[in-house]
């Protein structure tokens, strides 16, 4: 029998023979060397999913398709990149928080009305915020003009330090620079008034 596959299933298996088992499982599918990890890993996996949080019925669902993901995705391994137990909880700890995204989008009645949330602002709201925006619009309209539009393509054109640079041909130093001292002069502009 192969050294690297253990003839007692209750052995621990060091981190070299991990790696040899799951370098077979990926280039000889080799069944009883999925076998020794799936013996190995089952039990830790499901201890580790548990101790995230998930109970029990969770944790042992988690811990095989974990198992059957390192079957079927053994040749993504890369040992040079990471331990074979390394990328066996990362896959682990993956499909769980895929699981939990997934829980949190949840289903609704489109037609049910008390699901439905009034969105509109009241109009001590609404005449806030317009009060604010003319506030800052106006202390926007203050800045130097190599400022302003600066602020402009960042904030209305939604462009990024980095496009504007490339947009006005400009150092990023000096965008971000520029950036700096508009938001400056904006905050001490506005003082305390919003």
């Amino acid at each position: 029998m192969d050294q690297a596959i253990k003839s007692n299933p209750t052995e621990v298996l060091d981190s070299q023979q991990m790696t040899a088992l799951l370098v077979r499982v990926s280039k000889e599918r080799d069944k009883q060397a999925f076998a020794c990890l799936f013996q190995h890993f089952a039990p830790r996996v499901k201890s580790y999913i548990f101790k995230l949080g998930s109970d029990e019925a969770m944790a042992e669902e988690l811990a095989q398709q974990t198992l059957l993901q390192v079957w079927r995705k053994a040749h993504l391994f890369d040992d040079s990149k990471a331990a074979a137990s390394t990328w066996i909880f990362r896959i682990a700890r993956n499909l769980r928080l895929d699981l939990i995204r997934k829980e949190k989008h949840f289903e609704y009645d489109d037609h049910d009305l008390t699901q439905i949330e009034d969105e509109s602002d009241s109009p001590e709201k609404h005449l806030d915020r317009m009060q604010h925006t003319a506030i800052v619009r106006e202390a926007v309209s203050q800045l130097p003009p190599e400022q302003a539009e600066i602020v402009h393509l960042s904030f209305y054109e939604g462009l990024s330090h980095g496009d504007i640079a490339e947009r006005l041909d400009l150092p990023l130093g000096t965008v971000k620079s520029r950036m700096r001292l508009a938001f400056k002069r904006v905050k001490d502009s506005i003082g305390g008034t919003l």
